[in-house]
């Protein structure tokens, strides 16, 4: 049996299409489940395909999507940002793969990693903090499971935390005052915030972050 790389070539990455166009090269469910994952974070999608299942019909139709009835032509990687290829064609996913490459445009190509720029984690959402977990493109769906069973455990308000942290962070920052990484590690007692948050307790919560920091309201002013 062939063996993969030990070591992931893979760079863990956020990227920001809000308002960028992304475009999506087939018609069907992986498509479509593509398609509403990229529209989750306000991207301006394309999708090009001879035909088009119900639901992304739909989309076409309230305008969610711009929808190109047609075979892919290389004229519709034009001012792409990113560029899925999600057709049940090989070849016709290479050949996406390949084009995108040549005018250096990031591209994924569906049950492909080693043709793929980029893979699509398996993620969750709390508000702003977002978990995702890969395995790679090994083996999707365990990373699918592992996601959801860390997700059951997660609390919801790790999402109040975040605020307060930048919210905190900010008013600091503001005031000139500098608190390093390893200081914000330290501070962030985890289960103390979770429970005072919990608790609906936000200024106890912000009173004692400013204390772990070694921060008084007195020396601030």
């Amino acid at each position: 049996m062939k063996r993969r790389q030990e070591t992931s070539p893979y760079y863990p990455i956020l990227l920001h299409i809000q308002g960028k166009k992304c475009l999506v090269v087939g018609g069907g469910n992986v498509a479509l489940r593509k398609v509403q994952t990229l529209l989750e974070h306000s991207a301006n999608v394309e999708i090009v395909s001879p035909s088009f299942c119900p639901e992304l019909k739909q989309l076409a139709e309230k305008r969610a999507v711009r929808a190109i009835h047609r075979d892919y032509k290389p004229e519709d990687l034009k001012d792409a940002f990113i560029v899925i290829a999600a057709t049940d064609d090989a070849k016709t996913n290479e050949k996406v793969a390949a084009e995108a490459r040549r005018l250096r445009i990031l591209v994924n190509v569906v049950d492909d990693p080693n043709n793929s720029d980029f893979i699509v984690p398996s993620y969750f959402r709390r508000g702003d903090v977002i978990v995702a977990v890969s395995t790679s493109g090994r083996s999707p769906a365990l990373a699918r499971k592992i996601r959801s069973d860390l997700e059951k455990g997660f609390q919801a308000e790790y999402a109040k935390l975040a605020l307060l942290a930048d919210e905190v962070r900010s008013e600091l920052k503001q005031k000139g005052i500098t608190v390093s990484g390893d200081a914000w590690q330290k501070a962030l007692d985890l289960n103390s915030f979770i429970k005072l948050l919990r608790q609906g307790k936000n200024l106890e919560a912000r009173e004692l972050m400013l204390t772990k920091l070694k921060i008084s309201e007195k020396k601030e002013r």
